[in-house]
This record gives C-alpha cells, sequence and structure tokens, in this order.
C-alpha cells in the first residue's frame, strides 16, 4: 500500500481576500504549498450550502448535492468577464475569522451582476445548458426549493401551502412558470460553482494532488433532499418525522444526542436500488477522489428516536441492510474510494462491515492518552496500513490546544512515557506529527492548524456549541515555503514522498 500524507484544511478558512476562503487564487496557492511540501492529499469538509440559522455548519445543509455559492471566486468572474474589475469591490484584509453574514450579502450582490451580465450575452450558453441537463435530477428541485423558502419567508417546507408540500404536478408547474426567472437565477449560481470547483480539481491533480471530501450521513428535514424525496424517510401522512436521528446515552452525556434529522426508510430505498444513495455518492465521486462518510456507523445500525422527545434517551437500535447496501456501492464503484468515520464506541458488527468491503477507518492520536491502555486503537502501535491517521480533526481542539488547555496531567505523563520524549506547547505539535508519518497508517491527515503549532484560538468547531464555529482562517504567509519544506523533510525521511510519477499521472483514486 502507498504512503502518502496530507492536509485537513476547509475551503472557508484559506487566506483569500474576502470575508471567506474561496475557490480564487488562495486555493491554488494552496495546492501550490500541498505540492511543495509533498503532500498528496487535501481533506475538505462538506462543500454544501450553508446558513446562519445552523451555525454556517458545512454539516447541516438545504441541499446534500448543491454547492456553497460563498465559495464561487469574484476574482475567477472578472477572468470569465463576467464582472468588471470595478464590479468586484475591494479586496478586504483577511482576519483571522469568517464573517459569513458579509460574505453572502457581498457574494449575493456579485452573483446578480455575474448572471445579468450572462443573461445579456449568452456567455457559454451551451455549457450551461448542458451542466443543467446532467444535473437535472436534483438541480431543478433545488433551485425551486430555496426560491420558494425566500417566497415564503423561510418556512419549512411542510408548512407550505398544500400543493406545494406535497408536489402536485400542476403546483409544481406553476411555481415553475411564476418564478422562472429566479430558477435560473439560481441555476446559474451553481454552474459557476461546479465550474470553479472543477479547475481546482484538475489544478490538485496537476500537482499530484487528491480531494478527499466528506458526506453527513443524514440530511436536514428542511431541505430539498426531503422534500423531494420524502418517501425515502420515514414521515408521516402530513410529511413531518415519525422518528428522528441521535446517538444514545453514554459516558459522556446521560440523555444522550438527538440531532433531530429524519433517519432513513431503508425498506423503500432498497425497493429502489438504493438509487438516491448512488445518485449522491456518483455526484460526490465527479468533485472528489475520495469520501469520508461521516457518522458511518450508521449504515449498519442507527438509533432512531420517536418524533416529539426532547432527549434521545427513549430511542431504539435499528438494523441498516449494510451488505446489500455496500455490495450495491462496490457494483456501481468497484475501487469503493470511501473512509468511514468510525471514530467513537464501535461495535464488532461495524468493524465487521468495515473488514468485509476493505473500507478504511480513522486513528485519531489526540484521543490515546485518555486512560493507561496499550491496547487502545489509537495508539501507533496499534495501527493497521488501511486506515488513516490524525493528530485531531475538526470537532476536536488543535494539538497545541490540547496540551495547553485540556489534557490531564496523568494524560501528558502517558504521552511523554509513550513516546520517551518530553513535550511542550511549542513542540507538541511536531512530535505528534512526526510519530503519525513514521507509523505504518497507510494515509497521515494533520490538520493545517497542527503543522502551524496554532493553540485553542485557532479550533474549528466545539461539537454542542451552537454560534462561533466554522470561523477560523488561516492568514496570509502562514503557508509559507519554510513551513512546506519543513514538512516535506519529514514525509521524505518516513517515506510518504509522492513517487516522480505520482504527479504526472494524477487523478487516481485514494487515499
Amino acid at each position: 500500500m502507498e504512503r502518502r500524507s496530507g492536509i485537513l484544511l476547509h475551503i472557508t478558512s484559506l487566506p483569500s481576500p474576502r470575508h471567506t476562503g474561496d475557490l480564487g487564487p488562495a486555493a491554488f496557492e494552496f495546492v501550490d504549498f500541498l505540492s511543495r511540501a509533498k503532500q498528496s492529499v487535501w481533506q475538505v469538509l462538506p462543500q454544501n450550502p450553508t446558513d446562519g440559522a445552523h451555525g454556517n455548519s458545512p454539516y447541516s445543509s438545504v441541499s446534500a448535492f448543491a454547492g456553497n455559492a460563498l465559495f464561487i471566486s469574484p476574482e475567477r468572474l472578472v477572468e470569465d468577464g463576467l464582472l468588471r474589475p470595478g464590479d468586484a469591490g475591494s479586496p478586504v484584509a483577511p482576519g483571522p475569522r469568517c464573517d459569513y453574514g458579509a460574505a453572502a450579502a457581498e457574494k449575493r450582490s456579485l452573483l446578480d451582476r455575474a448572471y445579468e451580465r450572462f443573461r445579456a450575452t449568452g456567455w457559454r450558453r451551451s455549457e450551461y445548458e448542458g451542466f443543467v441537463s446532467i444535473n437535472a435530477h436534483w438541480l431543478d428541485d433545488y433551485a425551486l426549493f430555496v426560491v420558494l423558502k425566500r417566497r415564503f419567508g423561510g418556512a419549512p417546507w411542510n408548512g407550505w401551502p398544500e400543493g406545494l408540500r406535497d408536489r402536485r404536478a400542476d403546483a409544481l408547474r406553476e411555481a415553475r412558470a411564476r418564478h422562472a426567472v429566479e430558477i435560473v437565477r439560481e441555476t446559474f449560481a451553481q454552474f459557476l460553482f461546479f465550474r470553479q470547483w472543477m479547475a481546482l480539481k484538475s489544478y490538485c491533480h496537476e500537482a499530484g494532488v487528491r480531494l478527499l471530501g466528506d458526506i453527513p450521513i443524514y440530511v436536514n428535514y428542511d431541505s430539498a433532499d426531503v422534500w423531494r424525496e420524502s418517501g425515502i424517510f420515514k414521515l408521516d401522512s402530513a410529511k413531518e418525522p415519525r422518528a428522528v436521528a441521535g446517538v444514545p446515552p453514554d459516558y459522556f452525556s446521560e440523555t444522550g444526542q438527538l440531532w433531530g434529522n429524519p433517519v432513513y426508510d431503508w425498506d423503500a430505498l432498497r425497493a429502489t436500488g438504493y438509487r438516491w444513495w448512488m445518485e449522491r455518492f456518483s455526484h460526490n465521486l465527479g468533485l472528489f477522489d475520495t469520501v469520508r462518510v461521516d457518522h458511518f456507523r450508521g449504515f449498519v445500525g442507527y438509533w432512531e428516536v420517536p418524533a416529539g422527545e426532547r432527549t434521545a434517551v427513549k430511542g431504539r437500535w435499528v438494523k441498516a441492510p449494510a451488505d446489500d447496501f455496500f455490495a450495491a456501492l462496490r457494483d456501481r464503484f468497484p475501487a469503493m474510494p470511501i473512509v468511514a468515520e468510525d471514530l467513537g464506541v464501535i461495535t464488532p458488527d461495524v468493524k465487521e462491515v468495515m473488514a468485509r468491503f476493505g473500507i478504511p477507518g480513522m486513528r485519531v492520536l489526540l484521543f490515546a492518552f485518555g486512560e493507561d491502555d496499550p491496547a487502545h486503537p489509537y495508539l501507533p502501535h496499534n495501527y493497521v496500513p488501511n486506515c488513516l491517521a490524525y493528530t485531531g480533526t475538526h470537532d476536536n481542539n488543535t494539538a497545541r490546544g490540547w496540551f495547553e488547555t485540556e489534557a490531564l496531567p496523568e494524560e501528558r505523563a502517558r504521552l511523554a512515557r509513550y513516546f520517551k520524549a518530553g513535550f511542550s506547547a511549542e513542540n507538541v505539535h511536531i512530535g505528534l506529527l512526526r510519530f503519525l508519518l513514521m507509523s505504518i497508517a497507510g494515509t497521515v491527515i494533520v490538520p493545517m492548524q497542527d503543522v502551524l503549532g496554532l493553540g485553542a484560538e485557532a479550533r474549528m468547531n466545539r461539537p454542542a456549541v451552537p454560534h462561533g464555529n466554522w470561523e477560523w482562517r488561516l492568514l496570509p504567509g502562514q503557508a509559507h515555503p519554510r513551513v512546506a519544506d519543513a514538512l516535506a523533510a519529514m514525509v521524505e525521511t518516513y517515506g510518504r514522498a509522492p513517487a516522480p510519477a505520482a504527479k504526472a499521472a494524477g487523478g487516481r483514486s485514494g487515499p
């Protein structure tokens, strides 16, 4: 198995001269940094639309297929002639935090101007029409959904007039005719997003970098997906959830976690040959070389809570047809380019499914020292080649932040004893990275914050905290050539540098 390494950095964290990172020049410069650092994987978070009502979380979206319009680069629109240089406004000095509200207002104005230019000139009209045709299975209803959401003041779809709620053909036909201009405006924005995304993907492949994406297992109830595909979810006659997702009570929470997403009706999905899931994987594997599946254990068995419960206590485990589903997925995608998010308490049946289908899981080094257990699966001597090893993920503190503010004295002692090395806040990230790189894990992924040794102020997400997440940004100059060269030296030392032919080949499935 090829040894490789990569970096986790979401698009919003790029240091572009806007209120959030985007697919402009800074994204391509980061690929150059990865190439210089001899990294062969760039992991990002879900690319779907976000909103302030859900804390701007990329794991909470109105669509499992649409792209986030905040990622569209004004600089690229100027290059394409859809904006004049003066239209794009003055760049801002990138700060350490995203400003999603300002970014949304700016992009809305710029995309309106770009659309008017498109309508007046017919810019790439045939290419746009081809995109709409190929993506009609999700795009048509997504565009109508977001237009209707605005029309009804943001009300959830089950509160719309009955004909639209139940998707009667006459009501949909009338709505499409009435809002035709707004619908085209939305589909055009999606065209721009995917066009810019594919340009970045192509540049990654030219540099020998694979893109690792992320698929949340569940979708929001108030989404175009549930509105369009209500039959594959457990809904009642009024189109409201009969059951919702969560996790049971455990050591960390005596009432469990109530997520509130509608759960799948797997019998209905199986009757369709898992069509919606196959479309979702096909769509994402067009954007990424490999995808990480969040909450993988839900494909084997999931915690189902009756709708209306205030906690997850009264839920129950329900089995999902894992073998049948993954056999169908393997038939469609023989390489099975997926990674399982298998963190936390994972039962043997989940591990058996992963082994049966050759699906790699994750190992997080920061989680390995909470107990004195030499058999802990996250300790490097227990790794297997077919896994992805991390210092940490987007959900936990940075390595330095953990060492400075969270690690108990006994955890620090276990860390020092295990590695036979003394650590400080200034060098703990280097030590952890070095031990991951020398492990037998096939792939090592490190958050950019840990490459730089940043503290708790650079944390990306605090689970269960509703606000202030997903805002950290890389500052201009932090991805310095010196940092890339130091990382490249470590990668070469431990045999993870790309083979010379890999850059020319590009685009191979991995990690």
